[in-house]
């Protein structure tokens, strides 16, 4: 069968952005008919783009790994990953596929975003490190720990896990009807399936897992939290993500008390618009009085008492949490002042790259943090930091509400010289300072109100 390809394979086999094949489509009325795929996302057949590519003078390389990648998506789509667990291949080579695989079926296979991943790292740290719904082993996969061992129910999934991982174990099957780990971990990370209305609650219902309640139904989030903890050692850390609806959803309300009252859950912290990371470690000792409630990935630092929390909703939302210390507001109120708004103006299009290639284009070892946490080393003489810092705050501010797929580096930026880079950079420093005071003033707005509220303050 004929290798095919589609615009992101283009765009990597010519070293360009997607949106010069856009162009390119647009452009050029002898550029390849697709022969193939759907309106949004064709098919082309790699032979002529290749044709092409060399007729216009446009540089391309196609490596052995990508001319793979063309063989296997010949193979119909609910058979790929099927067909990509059998290929005989090194290491490097399937890891490419891989993520050729991933980018696919985001959709259907909804990995772990690389910046989450990075973040779930920063929290959790140990020897031993399980995962009991791996999918195809990135989180355990980027995991420092020695001792690797996994769950996945989904058995083409669990194969590719293990062919990512040889020394790792990895078990198939449902996690919660049929648990294949008998192992204790120094720390236990999961981004398990959510929303699973069919996760097992009649078969389940006197799991002795189930130490801080019966999950409810619809909760099947906390049946995985307390999965989750049953398989870390005492004193084990675990970390789970989790859809931000499962902090305040009342039927959970009796298991998350529990959770607080036995010193099991340390902190919530929103990591994406939508989603959470819950951190807990299986409790030893006495529990803590604060945990930590944090609107945006950070140091994890208790902000928040315990007793507090134990109301009649028991609501975990780090958003509901901020301070409520009116001294703020009272301290600043003589002198604060708004930044203002940088001066810009419209102009034509430019010539257009992605953040992926952008950094790629400027290895080096200052290091500039996105603001989800992930951090990305660049040389400053070929990549103006300011810049780069912007257009990662413009990608993930971009992010429609709720999503779970961001990939930054995907997300097409201007292509500009160095000094070109800089004035940018200066722009977009000036609409962090803008955003910045904008989001203290808000702050401020919710002390004030609070305060009234309260009787702590009075209209002067």
């Amino acid at each position: 069968m004929d290798e095919t390809v589609n615009a992101g394979d283009i765009a990597r086999l010519a070293d360009v952005g997607r949106a010069a094949v856009s162009n390119w489509r647009r452009r050029f009325e002898d550029f390849p008919s697709p022969v193939g795929g759907t309106a949004s996302s064709p098919l082309y057949l790699l032979r002529d783009v290749e044709a092409w590519l060399r007729r216009n003078g446009k540089p391309f390389r196609v490596s052995p790994a990508e001319r793979l990648w063309t063989q296997l998506r010949t193979v119909d789509d609910l058979k790929l990953g099927e067909a990509l667990a059998a290929v005989d291949a090194d290491p490097a080579t399937f890891e490419f596929l891989h993520e050729r695989y991933l980018e696919a079926h985001s959709r259907l296979l909804n990995p772990t975003p690389p910046e989450v991943v990075d973040v779930v790292l920063a929290t959790t740290d140990g020897d031993t490190v399980i995962d009991p719904a791996c999918g195809t082993g990135s989180l355990l996969m980027a995991s420092a720990g020695r001792h690797k061992i996994g769950q996945e129910l989904d058995p083409v999934s669990a194969v590719i896990a293990r062919r990512r991982m040889p020394r790792a174990q990895i078990f198939t099957g449902d996690s919660l009807r049929h648990n294949g780990i008998t192992h204790r971990a120094d720390a236990v990370l999961c981004d398990p399936p959510w929303h699973d209305r069919t996760w097992g609650h009649e078969e389940l219902v006197g799991d002795a897992r189930w130490t801080y309640g019966l999950p409810p139904r619809g909760e099947p989030e906390l049946a995985w939290v307390q999965h989750c903890l049953s398989l870390a050692k005492p004193g084990g850390l675990v970390a789970v993500l989790l859809p931000s609806a499962a902090a305040s959803r009342r039927p959970g309300k009796r298991i998350r008390g529990n959770l607080l009252r036995a010193g099991a859950l340390r902190g919530v912290m929103t990591v994406q618009p939508g989603r959470d990371l819950w951190l807990l470690r299986n409790p030893v000792g006495r529990a803590p009085e604060h945990i930590a409630l944090l609107e945006r990935p950070g140091p994890i630092e208790p902000n928040t008492r315990v007793i507090d929390l134990l109301d009649d909703d028991v609501d975990l939302s780090p958003a509901r949490h901020s301070g409520t210390d009116v001294s703020t507001y009272l301290a600043a109120q003589p002198a604060f002042a708004l930044p203002s708004l940088p001066p810009l103006q419209e102009q034509t299009t430019v010539p257009m790259t992605t953040i992926g290639e952008l950094v790629r284009s400027a290895p080096g070892k200052h290091v500039v943090t996105s603001p989800t946490g992930a951090t990305y080393e660049i040389n400053p003489l070929k990549v103006d930091p300011d810049y780069l810092e912007g257009v990662l705050r413009a990608a993930f501010a971009r992010t429609p509400t709720g999503s779970t797929r961001l990939d930054v580096r995907r997300t097409q930026v201007p292509s500009l010289p160095i000094q070109e880079q800089r004035r940018y950079g200066q722009a977009f420093a000036q609409l962090k300072a803008l955003e910045t005071g904008l989001e203290e003033a808000a702050a401020l707005v919710r002390l004030g109100y609070n305060g009234l509220l309260s009787g702590q303050i009075r209209p002067a």
